[in-house]
């Protein structure tokens, strides 16, 4: 590990408990800033209400740290934005965000239209499939960035345990990203979960950076977070422990095509010659392949659209 990770890890990485809630609050009473809390959300009718219920109260009914909670729905076919509205969220389709340009399917897509239907100066992102969910996420998270100017963008570490064991989850993080980041991107070694979906940064710096439309928006916001801001400007805060609902391995497979192709984009930015996976299911005549494509499209820094413009000057 770089000498520079090493003295990273003790300087920029925290535990929640090392900012009360009291502190944040006045931190954020004496800076001005306001923070908006985002749950991209895909049927996740199951989980969705709790988190908002658990945020809403500890984090604005008892302290009022958050001021507002937006779910994007990606076009969920389940119960998904009603359950969000009942416990509190202010629910917005991503179809209806910015609609002369066609949606891309994918997560990064929604997080990158959030910025225009939030006004946080401090924006949260949470997926909205945790079990167990404690509000320590958002505060964990939000904490360095209302108490110290210097960080912009802050990811949440866990425990992912799998089927009952722990440090098991993660799969794609420790066979693809971690590889990736340690060979390609050593500065950013020192992340414990660098594909966490709970993270916050600024609106100044996520304004400036392009999101990959679909799984590899993480990776790709992080390396683009370092060359923008420096390694210095990003920091991890431990949350405890992460549980979610876990994906089969094709699933993963395709995510970390889409991950790879993201960190190949910003190590050539070069020509893709062939964006596309194949994988293999056993069929009536033996293994069939099965081609996905791998997404290819990345959305530019939301402070280059009209419309978001617009808006700050209004």
């Amino acid at each position: 590990m770089l000498e520079e990770v090493e003295r990273w890890l003790h300087t920029r990485s925290w535990s929640v408990t090392d900012r009360p809630l009291h502190a944040l609050l006045a931190a954020k009473q004496r800076t001005g800033q306001s923070v908006s809390v985002v749950l991209p959300a895909l049927n996740e009718e199951e989980t969705v209400g709790d988190i908002v219920a658990v945020i809403r109260h500890d984090l604005m009914q008892q302290v009022p740290l958050v001021d507002e909670i937006v779910v994007v729905d990606s076009g969920s076919t389940d119960r998904t934005s009603e359950v969000a509205a009942a416990a509190g969220a202010r629910v917005v389709h991503r179809d209806e965000i910015l609609p002369r340009i066609p949606a891309a399917p994918g997560k990064g897509e929604v997080l990158w239209r959030s910025l225009l239907v939030t006004t946080g100066d401090v924006v949260c992102f949470v997926d909205a499939d945790l079990r167990e969910f404690s509000s320590d996420f958002v505060s964990g998270i939000v904490g360095p960035l209302l108490t110290d100017p210097e960080v912009d963008l802050v990811k949440g570490m866990y425990d992912r345990p799998l089927a009952g064991a722990a440090g098991q989850g993660g799969r794609v993080t420790e066979l693809m990203a971690r590889p990736l980041l340690n060979m390609h991107w050593p500065q950013l070694a020192g992340f414990v979960q660098p594909l966490g979906g709970e993270y916050a940064a600024r609106r100044s710096l996520l304004e400036q950076l392009p999101f990959p439309v679909g799984y590899g928006v993480e990776l790709g916001m992080l390396v683009d977070a370092l060359h923008l801001v420096g390694l210095d400007a990003l920091a991890q805060v431990d949350v405890g422990v992460r549980k979610h609902r876990h994906q089969d391995g094709q699933a993963l497979g395709r995510m970390a095509a889409a991950i790879y192709r993201t960190a190949q984009l910003r190590l050539a930015r070069g020509h893709l010659v062939r964006p596309s996976l194949t994988q293999f299911e056993r069929g009536e005549d033996g293994f069939e392949p099965r081609t996905y494509s791998v997404d290819t499209e990345e959305r530019p820094p939301m402070a280059e659209i009209a419309e978001y413009a617009e808006r700050r000057v209004a």
